[in-house]
């Protein structure tokens, strides 16, 4: 029984991580590559103040590599989003193992070059950022630990779509 509550409730998580980033993926991460016409003031405000807060140069001063990964964002998990809540709140949907896989994959790739580039760029120096983003350490780790749960999430997806019992598929034989 143990077992099967433990997966339960990871399953859960994964599926509250996903219904969550659909939201934040529509109303904010969005505006980076839509019209600002789509957006009422006050969302852009919002993310807007958000930037300041936290010194974010990705939403100061956004780079085309970022914008890139934004549109991937668009085009390719955007349209996962509700079919893996979906499953994971279901649980045990063994069809999900594959696109979870390939999207935990391609989420933690994109993930390194932003926390690298966090936590090593010098922001005065760099020209693409206009001198905007974290100065002290602080700042920086605090903005990493933000970006953070998208790297650690869907590596603890990979781990649990690779190893999990549940989630292998079983080959299946021919009856002769």
């Amino acid at each position: 029984m143990g077992a099967l509550s433990a997966r339960r409730s990871l399953e859960w998580l994964l599926g509250f991580y996903f219904l969550s980033h659909i939201p934040i993926t529509l109303l904010l991460d969005l505006q980076m590559v839509l019209s600002p016409e789509y957006y009422p003031a006050e969302l852009k405000n919002l993310l807007q103040w958000y930037a300041k807060e936290f010194k974010d140069p990705f939403l100061l001063s956004p780079q085309l590599w970022f914008k890139a990964f934004v549109f991937c964002e668009l085009v390719f998990q955007l349209p996962f989003f509700p079919i893996a809540t979906y499953a994971f709140f279901k649980g045990g949907r063994k069809w999900i193992r594959t696109p979870a896989i390939i999207y935990s994959v391609h989420t933690m790739t994109t993930l390194v070059p932003i926390l690298f580039t966090l936590l090593f760029e010098d922001f005065s120096k760099a020209s693409g950022f206009k001198g905007q983003g974290p100065k002290t350490v602080i700042e920086r780790v605090t903005l990493a630990f933000v970006y953070a749960p998208y790297f650690v999430i869907p590596l603890i997806l990979l781990l649990f779509m690779l190893w999990s019992p549940h989630y292998k598929h079983e080959e299946k034989r021919k009856k002769k």
